[in-house]
């Protein structure tokens, strides 16, 4: 193997940052219908609560994101996925583009195809990787086995909780979003041509840790870093806005988070509710273990420590 590693952990990263985006705004329940019903709010709450409920049934859809991070930030820049999602159980067929991938360097794909089943990622690193990777263009992902094989419950808790949200579907984020104590209806709006009912809520950092079930493997000290990390990036409050068609399902969910580097923006649209979801996943000889390559280099480097530091 050579050191195209930086293709390789170019693209991890940039999953990373989207798993972080997106962990922002999901993993509740809907037990904050009552809360924002007692507001004042009750249709409102109705409302999107009726839009949780038909978009759990679901269980699929077609999504299109766009994510905008400050320029002056690491990793900074636009990056789009498109594609496919199922959610109970999780599956996923998307493809990612944009600024996230450019550290990857000159000959880094310019789209890269992810594909998710049975808790496992599998990322499409191109026929440039191919080249140095013993003609294997499939990058794996397996978390949840790797955790295993460590023995550590702790770990296992922490990778499991991120290939969770990896799939954090819209019904996730509508839940999150009942929890909300400002709940408000903005009014009718055209979204690519349909009419839909568009609402907004905000919730405060400590409101949206509290919401994300992957961090409750944290002890308290750990919490507590992360929500002064969080503040010293300048990030007070999380800003979500839902647009609702007739049918009760959402056709658009917008994320803000204005931190001391500018505004974090990610945006989805959602289309085709109920589609069939099939993740062709690339057979074993055709992939490479992302965390046994990073073993490898690492213990070339003089060891592992080194090479999982650098990634992170």
């Amino acid at each position: 193997m050579t050191v195209s590693v930086r293709r390789v952990v170019g693209a991890a990263a940039a999953t990373a940052l989207l798993c972080s985006a997106v962990a922002a705004c999901g993993g509740g329940d809907d037990k904050g219908s009552e809360k924002a019903s007692g507001t004042g709010s009750q249709s409102v709450a109705q409302a999107v609560k009726a839009a949780y409920t038909k978009t759990s049934a679901a269980k699929s859809a077609k999504v299109d994101m766009t994510m905008k991070m400050p320029t002056a930030a690491q990793g900074g820049g636009d990056m789009k996925m498109s594609g496919t999602m199922g959610w109970d159980p999780t599956v996923m067929d998307m493809t990612m583009s944009g600024a996230a991938l450019s550290g990857g360097g000159a000959d880094a794909p310019k789209n890269i195809r992810m594909l998710m089943q049975d808790n496992v990622m599998y990322m499409d690193m191109g026929a440039n990787a191919a080249k140095t990777m013993d003609g294997k263009r499939w990058m794996k992902m397996d978390l949840a086995a790797m955790a295993k094989k460590s023995g550590d419950e702790k770990l296992a808790s922490q990778m499991t909780g991120s290939l969770d949200n990896m799939n954090q579907d819209p019904a996730q984020q509508i839940a999150v979003l009942l929890d909300s104590p400002n709940l408000k209806h903005l009014g009718s709006a055209t979204v690519d041509g349909a009419e839909t009912q568009h609402y907004k809520g905000k919730l405060t950092v400590d409101e949206m840790l509290a919401k994300n079930d992957s961090l409750k493997v944290l002890g308290k000290s750990e919490r507590d870093q992360l929500l002064k990390n969080v503040k010293k990036a300048g990030i007070k409050t999380y800003d979500t806005e839902l647009w609702i068609n007739k049918d009760d399902l959402p056709v658009r969910l917008d994320v803000t988070m204005d931190s001391s580097q500018g505004a974090i923006q990610m945006s989805e649209k959602f289309s085709d509710y109920g589609a069939a979801v099939k993740a062709d996943v690339p057979p074993a000889s055709q992939t490479f273990d992302m965390m046994q390559m990073l073993k490898e280099l690492g213990g070339a480097s003089g060891g592992a420590g080194s090479s999982t530091g650098s990634a992170s």
